[in-house]
């Protein structure tokens, strides 16, 4: 290989860059969580109707997804980045600027779009201009910047609400992005690749599919009355996600290959993603809101309490891999979603008189257990999938973990809303919360049905791989 081969380039200026997209999409994921009740006092909402805000992101960037591969190879992966750091940004100073409910979302659906590419073409620049062989370390320097998000996000996010004023937890992307739109032109390429013809008819009936469903459920989140609206909705929603997959049988090259369903522990890993993000996604929405809601607890020590999780997460990095290997993927996710669920259960008994200690035990109990089943689903996932649909699966997977996001959280917010009105809106708020805890576990049940359904074998070609990783 001579010295004008892009492949010589060196890994760690890229994985920088592809650490720091994956940092400001980690640290805006999670610092709004704990920052939601301020909001929605400054924007005259209910703190427990407020979910859209964080539903509007994850739902653009699921759709968004799959067009990142065909935009960078017809753009180029350095005026995609920037374009999507650019766009993130704007919508990050539109958040901040944002003086009601549906600017604040309006504004969250441009960041998703910017949130959607910035990842995937950092990592796709990496795979076109790193050796393979140091492709595990610049992926394993990336990831750790998406484990610091998650802890200093909460606490950030507390921090700053109480000691500032809420538009500056999206303020702050605004130095890091314009750093790094500036920055990344001494180390990116403008590279291509050939983006041949995009599937439109097959983006639009799945991304409207994705949207219309989510959007019905969280309609139903925000007035039980809008039931024949909600129906509709998610009915509506349905239907358009049949039509992608009717259009996909007969389509040359589909959006979303339907091949890919031939592998067992594809769909699988994809449905056990989804039932994950269903049963775990609304935990770090709803216990911010009941401790400062139900609690009045203030931002900054929601924001403290949550951080365990993350930290646990982190650590248990080091022993997921031994753990799969001595006990397998399906004896390991079976009874790990069985200790997810009971952990979710413990939530439901918490008061405002819990002591700390016991607060912090459970949250390092339900992060261990959260940190186990990502890593294994996400590898089994794409384990036996041969190398011409590896790329369409790793797709798919990124898209589910956002979609599951957001239909996590609406499923959180529909629970709660049916329980508040079966309990009351105010006297028994924490009865409401505590019974929804109770049925996010029930889905971690099903998840350890669903993953008792794999074979004893299943995962074990990963065992002859370097690492297993995220």
């Amino acid at each position: 290989m001579n010295s004008a081969d892009p492949k010589t380039q060196d890994y760690r200026p890229l994985a920088w860059i592809a650490a720091m997209a994956l940092f400001m999409q980690s640290l805006d994921a999670t610092i709004l969580n704990t920052a939601l009740p301020a909001i929605s006092r400054s924007l005259n909402q209910s703190p427990l109707e407020m979910e859209l805000a964080i539903i509007s992101y994850a739902l653009t960037v699921a759709a968004i997804i799959p067009l990142s591969g065909w935009i960078a190879d017809r753009f180029g992966t350095l005026f995609t980045f920037r374009a999507a750091v650019f766009i993130f940004v704007l919508g990050s100073l539109a958040c901040a600027l944002s003086t009601n409910l549906d600017a604040l979302v309006a504004s969250r659906i441009l960041q998703g779009v910017g949130g959607a590419l910035m990842l995937p073409v950092a990592r796709l620049a990496i795979i076109r201009n790193v050796e393979k062989s140091q492709l595990i370390v610049a992926w394993n320097l990336m990831a750790m910047s998406g484990l610091i998000g998650p802890v200093l996000g909460p606490i950030l996010g507390g921090w700053i609400v109480t000691h500032a004023s809420w538009p500056w937890i999206f303020l702050i992307n605004l130095p890091i992005g314009i750093i790094g739109i500036i920055v990344v032109g001494k180390y990116m390429t403008n590279s291509y690749g050939n983006a041949g013809k995009l599937d439109w008819a097959g983006f639009l009936l799945f991304a409207a599919g994705l949207v219309t469903t989510t959007y019905g459920l969280d309609v139903i989140a925000e007035n039980l009355a809008n039931k024949s609206k909600a129906v509709i909705l998610i009915l509506s929603g349905i239907m358009l996600l049949i039509a992608y997959y009717l259009y996909a049988l007969r389509a040359k090259n589909p959006l979303i290959p339907l091949s890919l369903l031939r592998f067992r522990t594809f769909n699988l890993g994809i449905l056990g993603n989804l039932f994950i993000r269903i049963s775990g996604s609304g935990i770090p929405f709803l216990l911010p809101l009941m401790w400062q809601v139900a609690f009045h607890f203030d931002a900054q020590t929601s924001g403290f309490m949550l951080a365990p999780i993350a930290i646990s997460s982190i650590l248990a990095k080091s022993v997921v891999t031994k753990i799969l290997y001595r006990f397998g993927y399906r004896n390991s996710l079976v009874v790990n979603a069985l200790l997810m669920a009971a952990a979710i259960g413990a939530m439901s008994r918490f008061t405002q008189d819990t002591p700390l200690w016991l607060y912090i035990l459970i949250m390092m109990w339900y992060g261990c257990c959260i940190s186990l089943m990502f890593t294994a689903v996400n590898t089994l996932a794409v384990c036996d999938l041969p190398d011409n649909l590896a790329g369409s699966g790793s797709t798919i997977l990124s898209m589910m973990q956002q979609l599951g996001i957001g239909v996590g959280i609406a499923i959180s917010s529909v629970v709660l809303a049916l329980f508040r009105e079966y309990f009351g809106q105010t006297e028994n708020l924490v009865s409401a919360f505590s019974h929804t805890f109770l049925v996010s576990s029930l889905f971690a049940v099903f998840l350890a049905i669903l993953m008792s359904r794999l074979h004893p074998e299943d995962g074990n070609n990963l065992r002859h791989r370097k690492s297993i990783k995220n």
